[in-house]
């Protein structure tokens, strides 16, 4: 019979756990022989079994019907056996019970130790199951609290944490506020897998579009490359092949709408969509925009481009601390230098009359 004690062992470790039943009573029966082993002090093999019909757990020793007896630990004469009111052959097996009750307590003990690992072993397993399969997505969580500069965040079914060089160093959060995060990596561990966020990893903000560009979910709006600078500026670049789409359009929005909860989820950061073309003069046109370009003269072996903008642009052209060229540089993949007209056209001077001066 199953004791007071275990049946409160069962409730009180799986309630509220989503642990398969039988996986707790396999662990539990594991348990149960080990403990009835344990404090009976005896050598022989002991079970322990549930039964369905019952719903209750047995716990036995077996021992083999013999002619002659010579290790009594496992063996019985056919004798003997008669009279424990067995009635087997040579060569069958004879199942002695154990009261349960009689131990109950200690055997609860034992039994709540190795089932308590178990479940924690599950829990874990489950986790790191669960997140692994998340890894290159974004989650919805709840900010938990900081430690050491980390922020722990609430996943729902488990805590992540997104370490210094993964967060936006312009970006704050308090308790309890909602947070978008991007799932870097899991990683296994004696306890419960640590599950690696970020919000500076270059495809989250990727991701972002994805959640909230239909048509870019859809595959109708293609991502050709993105360039930021974490906490201030983004460019990305799109493209659709179907001519009757607006690939920058679509991700705008009408007076901004679908952009606008990007940049919400991003603390205020500036994100310009430009229009992606293969022609790359055009492309570092369509990426300097609102500004003016004069000409783009290109080396083709170099990957390298002068753009020539009016002088009145120059500094709306190249940005403050040179961001916007940067970020033009590392969307286009092309090594961007922007000059003042005047200033190229100084140097086209200077560069022709060295020439005259030197013949």
């Amino acid at each position: 019979m199953l004791s007071k004690e275990l049946t409160e062992v069962l409730e009180q470790i799986g309630k509220g756990r989503k642990i398969d039943k039988k996986i707790l009573i396999e662990t539990l029966e594991k348990a149960l022989s080990y403990a009835s082993k344990k404090i009976l002090g005896v050598h022989y093999e002991i079970k322990v079994s549930f039964d369905e019909d019952t719903g209750q757990f047995r716990a036995f020793y077996t021992k083999s019907v013999v002619e002659k007896v010579t290790n009594p630990d496992y063996e019985i004469s056919k004798e003997d056996a008669k009279k424990a009111g067995f009635d087997k052959e040579i060569g069958e097996k004879v199942e002695f019970p154990l009261p349960l009750q009689e131990f109950g307590r200690i055997a609860a003990q034992i039994a709540k130790q190795v089932i308590s690992k178990k479940v924690k072993d599950i829990e874990r397993d489950a986790i790191y199951n669960e997140f692994e399969g998340k890894v290159g997505s974004i989650l919805n969580g709840v900010v938990l609290r900081k430690e050491k500069r980390n922020i722990i965040v609430d996943l729902g079914d488990a805590e992540g944490v997104i370490p210094v060089k993964e967060q936006v160093f312009r970006e704050n959060y308090q308790i309890g506020e909602k947070i978008k995060v991007y799932v870097v990596e899991v990683k296994k561990s004696s306890k419960m897998p640590q599950i690696i966020l970020s919000r500076m990893h270059p495809d989250f903000i990727k991701k972002l579009f994805e959640m909230e560009i239909p048509e870019i979910a859809e595959k109708k709006v293609e991502i050709k490359s993105i360039a930021r600078d974490p906490g201030f500026r983004i460019k990305i670049a799109v493209y659709s092949s179907d001519k009757n789409i607006d690939s920058v359009g679509a991700c705008v929005g009408i007076k901004g709408g679908r952009i606008q909860p990007i940049v919400r989820e991003l603390k205020g950061e500036k994100i310009d969509v430009v229009e992606w073309d293969e022609d790359i003069k055009t492309f570092i046109k369509k990426s300097l925009r609102p500004v003016k370009v004069i000409e783009v003269k290109i080396n083709n072996e170099e990957k390298s481009a002068i753009v020539i903008v009016p002088d009145e642009n120059l500094s709306l052209a190249i940005g403050r601390n040179s961001q916007n060229v940067k970020l033009i540089s590392k969307l286009t993949g092309w090594k961007v230098d922007i000059k003042g007209e005047s200033e190229f056209t100084k140097e086209n001077k200077d560069s022709i009359n060295k020439g005259t001066n030197e013949s």
